[in-house]
């Protein structure tokens, strides 16, 4: 049993505030994607090519991600330090804020700088969320609350993309997107004063303490726990390199190709892959516990590289066949966000769970940007293919198959204490 469990009131409220918070957090995370070039027509004005655009969009996803990695891991660490729920509240307060003023940037640079610090927000949301449930649901309902938390960040993006469907994203309306993802600092305000701590967090920090004690990230780096946190973040990298230096350039593709066709298809491509990817996320956990964690994890990543070639291959936007492979890799792919909020907090121990969790998670961001930015970079040297910077960068997901290989097999029912 965890340590006073709380009642199922609070427990109920954990999960909603938490679930909302990743929720948003994937609102953000699909935000630049849908608008990208749309935002890059109306601030470049006459310079604007399509292979400026694709460069641009690179840079926007690489500083969210530069971002999310420090935000993960440095306020994963304020949730180890101050309390899951009030660095929770804090990260929420940084991505509502700084997407909201950027409804009113005035060129390509600000606008960086502004997907950065929403990115702060953006990583520091999930460790403290993911820690935070498992902290406060008994152990047999794990699985089930980490599907949900896998599911939440795609639910936001599949809301995304109704609205943008509804309300078309285009150069001369954009700014009112940036304008709502400025609404859940009322979410994050609520948070830092209503929401209930963990109990688990509460009694670790209750423990005596000797002058000596490590900080979290110097525990996380030493003899005891040094090999399972290397394990942690290649498991994490992976998939997060995967669906931003991959998978998401179907979203530009969609518009170059599609959107003269039919001005929402990027919106509506992107509902198909949200669809999918908010089924794929609930069943992660699931499917890492009837396979077993290690075995899944492979899977998936074999089936990820697979599909992912396929949808810059053998499909293209506005053929028939198009939204049904978006569909089936936008499940399959997220299956990764399921496993990892159930993987994840069963790595580390109570007193570093959050800055472990998030390092894990997040580290692998500074190579999704680098990613993000190399396959720019490849993008521009292709000649502006997106099947081409897609494919290359889907090989990614064979490292998977491999680092899987080098990390322990939990299976537990109980969390490290």
């Amino acid at each position: 049993m965890k340590p006073d469990v709380p009642g199922r009131g609070a427990r109920w409220a954990v999960l909603g505030a938490a679930f909302a918070a990743l929720v948003f957090d994937g609102f953000e995370l699909g935000l630049m994607p849908l608008a990208s070039l749309s935002v890059s027509k109306s601030l470049l004005g006459e310079g604007y090519t399509a292979t400026l655009g694709g460069d641009w969009f690179a840079r926007f996803t690489a500083a969210l991600m530069f971002g999310a990695a420090v935000g993960g891991i440095a306020l994963g660490n304020l949730g180890d330090r101050i309390g899951r729920a009030r660095a929770m509240g804090v990260s929420i307060l940084l991505y509502s804020v700084f997407a909201g003023l950027g409804a009113w940037a005035r060129s390509q640079e600000e606008m960086l700088v502004l997907r950065f610090l929403v990115g702060l927000g953006v990583g520091g949301v999930w460790p403290n969320a993911v820690a935070l449930v498992a902290e406060s649901w008994p152990d047999k309902s794990r699985p089930l609350v980490a599907g949900l938390m896998g599911c939440a960040i795609n639910a936001g993006i599949l809301l995304l993309s109704q609205l943008a469907q509804l309300w078309p994203v285009t150069e001369t309306s954009w700014r009112w997107l940036f304008q709502l993802a400025g609404l859940p600092a009322g979410l994050g305000l609520a948070v830092l004063v209503l929401l209930p701590e963990s109990p688990a967090w509460r009694a670790a920090r209750a423990q005596p303490k000797g002058a000596g004690t490590r900080t979290p990230l110097r525990r996380l780096f030493g003899p005891e726990l040094r090999r399972i946190t290397w394990a942690g973040i290649a498991l994490g990298t992976v998939p997060l390199v995967g669906a931003w230096a991959a998978s998401k350039w179907m979203i530009p593709w969609a518009d170059k190709v599609g959107g003269a066709v039919q001005a929402d298809y990027k919106a509506v491509t992107q509902g198909w892959w949200a669809a999918g990817a908010m089924v794929g996320s609930l069943a992660g956990a699931q499917v890492a516990r009837l396979l077993g964690r290690r075995r899944s994890y492979f899977l998936i990543s074999l089936g990820s590289l697979a599909l992912t070639a396929a949808m810059f291959q053998l499909t293209a936007p506005l053929r028939p066949s198009f939204l049904p492979v978006v569909f089936a890799q936008g499940l399959v792919a997220t299956l990764f966000f399921g496993w990892l909020p159930l993987y994840l907090p069963e790595l580390f121990p109570t007193a570093v769970r959050a800055t472990g969790s998030g390092l894990a998670y997040n580290a692998g961001r500074f190579a999704t940007a680098g990613g993000v930015l190399a396959a720019g970079a490849l993008f521009t040297w292709l000649g502006g293919s997106y099947p081409a910077v897609g494919t290359a960068a889907a090989l990614i997901y064979g490292l998977g198959m491999v680092a899987i290989a080098f990390a322990p097999e939990t299976g537990k029912a109980r969390l490290t204490p």
